[in-house]
């Protein structure tokens, strides 16, 4: 069985990993971003299975498959709610919540080898996937942050939020008051509290929110900066992989 773990925490992808040697299961090759995958993918032929993180560092994994045609099975591994599930199940894909189970590494590998073999051409449909992901019907979203401050406790408006960002493995979030405040959970967790027609993340560093940008202008390799009402603290850049989905989320 030749097996491929996409994942962009090395230290999760080396658990795996791990976790599948005690299942006598062999991980061929482990890549770690967007980028990468497609690269590896256009290059080398395509494995029996793959284990497939959600988020990656450079944006959802399913933007790979908009660049190449997947012929794997594929095992998700998710961080994500119950309305992602509801994902999988309508489109018959197994999947493992995180932190990994061994019981159910082992069934979902059991699974596999029962039911498939090696399949060319599999069609998934990773638009339907991706819209129930990132917006699920009846899904309500994060409306307000409790900040600490001292020894008090700051109610902080979704609205009045321009951007979040991430600095030295701290998140942060910035108001429209022009002020930063440090906030718990990584960015990736904050992409399913969001509603995704406000907020966007445009790279591994931020999410922004639309209406607190101010202009948007043509930046080198096709990208593009991002200029906010307030934030002028680094420049935001828009990475080249985002671009297609950030100006269909604008439009």
């Amino acid at each position: 069985m030749n097996v491929l773990i996409i994942e962009d925490e090395k230290p999760a992808a080396r658990r795996l990993n791990r976790m599948l040697g005690v299942l006598g299961v062999q991980v061929n090759e482990m890549l770690h971003s967007v980028e990468e995958s497609i690269a590896w993918f256009q290059e080398n032929e395509h494995p029996d299975l793959i284990f497939l993180d959600i988020q990656l560092s450079d944006g959802l994994s399913f933007e790979i498959f908009e660049h190449v045609q997947i012929s794997s099975a594929i095992i998700f591994t998710t961080a994500y709610d119950e309305y992602a599930l509801k994902a999988f199940k309508l489109n018959s894909i197994d999947y493992l919540l995180k932190p990994i189970d061994e019981d159910e590494l082992k069934s979902a590998v059991d699974k596999y080898k029962n039911q498939h073999t090696k399949q060319p051409d599999v069609q998934l449909n990773f638009d339907d996937i991706k819209k129930l992901l990132v917006n699920p019907i009846d899904r309500k979203y994060k409306k307000r942050y409790t900040i600490k401050v001292g020894q008090h406790l700051k109610i902080i408006s979704s609205e009045d939020i321009e951007c979040f960002y991430s600095e030295n493995k701290a998140t942060y979030l910035h108001t429209n008051t022009k002020r930063n405040y440090l906030i718990d959970g990584a960015l990736e967790q904050l992409l399913t509290e969001l509603d995704p027609e406000n907020f966007f993340r445009v790279n591994r560093t931020f999410i922004v929110q639309i209406n607190a940008i101010k202009d948007i202008i043509a930046y080198t390799n096709s990208r593009l900066k991002i200029i906010l009402d307030s934030y002028s603290e680094t420049e935001i850049i828009v990475s080249r992989e985002r671009v297609k989905e950030f100006k269909n989320w604008i439009a």
